[in-house]
């Protein structure tokens, strides 16, 4: 498009050059012509003449002479009208056809400078705008402005203690809960950490819900005669909060792990791979197991209820989509994610130290013992907690995370009731 419109201004300009040669030389030829015919024409011609001209009248020693009488004659192509005045024969030119034809010059001159202008700037390249890098705009991206927000979140409740970040994802979706002094007794509590997955809707009824739906169900069986009422009470409460996050419709899902301390006891349960570690005498225990579709007991329950089970980069998956084999949630795979949660019942005891209870942005990462660890050594207990975060973004976690801190020392005096 450039070089196309460059040919034209070019033979623009050469037409109009050669237009105005091809008009000079014809004004001159005719005007040769004329003067010989004016010679020797009949003395009866008009005693003046004009002549029609675009260009400044030849000097006056190159016309052909004239008779010694004033005369003005009409020229049959010039316009400019001239007179002839005796021998000195004196050319008077309009003043203002000269001026129209400078006009005219300086109209086609600026008119080849504004071509060549354009001509330019049409050869100079585009102006390249180089957005701000933009590590996500979505899943997977984290803009630099956002930085701010991803600051970690602390909570300190004298006895226990959390912190939780937000990875990489657009929005939070682990969640925690806390039920403290349970009927008034200060050593009673409830407390659960849980990782949404599809959006934050079952997260947050489940952070909401779960604690109570285990209570309620104590409650009722508190009135019968059922052996292990507690660890009865926690699986129904997992239980009935599925089914009712499920009447709802939604297909987001989320993992849970929760402890229940009670009569000097701790009942640890979760659903997905969220974790419960606790630390006896500085050795790490694990209280719970994750339901992972890699677990070759939860694959072959999968496989047996006709589930299909994939290997996609060496991780397991349900249908190729969720890595957990189970969870609260999940509508569109409920036939094999199932919500019932595996349970352990502890007796407290004074070598229990601690709790960790942590999703799995933090498990991923870090080792069970590397956790008690860094707890056992920090006297700080949010502190720790935010220290065991950084530890694991500084490995590669772009997950979210969250890690609770109880310490048991509190509790442990129900045993003694």
């Amino acid at each position: 498009m450039v070089d196309t419109a460059e040919f034209l201004c070019s033979l623009f300009c050469l037409l109009t050059r050669l237009l105005q040669v091809l008009r000079k030389y014809l004004s001159m030829v005719l005007h040769s012509n004329s003067s010989t015919s004016a010679v020797s024409s009949s003395p009866s011609l008009s005693s003046s003449w004009k002549r029609v001209a675009e260009l400044p009248v030849v000097a006056a020693n190159k016309r052909p002479k004239e008779s010694s009488s004033d005369r003005r004659r009409v020229h049959p192509v010039l316009a400019e009208e001239v007179e002839v005045t005796g021998s000195d024969a004196s050319v008077s030119v309009s003043v203002e056809r000269v001026d129209e034809e400078n006009k005219k010059e300086a109209e086609v001159k600026c008119c080849e400078e504004k071509l060549a202008v354009v001509a330019k700037e049409r050869r100079r390249p585009a102006r390249i705008v180089i957005p701000k890098p933009v590590e996500d705009a979505g899943f997977g991206v984290v803009e630099k402005e956002k930085e701010g927000e991803e600051e970690v979140m602390e909570v300190d409740g004298g006895d226990y203690c959390l912190a939780s970040r937000r990875g990489s994802r657009h929005m939070m979706e682990d969640a925690y809960g806390i039920m403290a002094n349970i009927n008034g007794d200060s050593k009673q509590a409830f407390f659960g950490v849980f990782d949404g997955h599809g959006g934050r809707a079952a997260v947050d009824f489940v952070s909401e819900k779960l604690g109570k739906n285990i209570l309620s169900a104590l409650d009722e069986l508190s009135k019968t005669n059922q052996e292990n009422q507690t660890q009865l009470a926690i699986k129904a409460g997992y239980l009935t909060t599925d089914r009712d996050f499920l009447a709802q419709g939604v297909s987001s899902g989320a993992c849970a792990a929760t402890v229940l301390v009670k009569e000097g006891e701790l009942h640890a349960a979760n659903v997905g791979d969220c974790r419960v570690v606790m630390s006896r005498n500085g050795v790490a225990e694990a209280l719970t197991e994750d339901h992972r579709a890699a677990r070759e007991d939860e694959r072959e329950r999968i496989e047996n209820s006709g589930g299909l089970m994939t290997c996609r980069n060496g991780v397991w998956r349900v249908h190729g989509s969720l890595a957990v084999s189970r969870a609260i949630g999940d509508l569109s795979m409920k036939q094999w994610i199932i919500s019932e949660p595996d349970t352990k019942r502890i007796h407290l005891t004074p070598d229990c130290e601690f709790l960790i209870l942590a999703s799995d942005g933090l498990w991923d990462k870090v080792t069970n013992q590397e956790a008690v660890d860094v707890i056992s050594k920090q006297s700080n207990c949010t502190k720790s907690c935010k220290e065991l975060i950084e530890m694991s973004c500084r490995r590669g976690n772009r997950d979210d995370i969250t890690v609770m801190v109880i310490h048991l020392e509190k509790f442990m005096h129900c045993s003694s009731g």
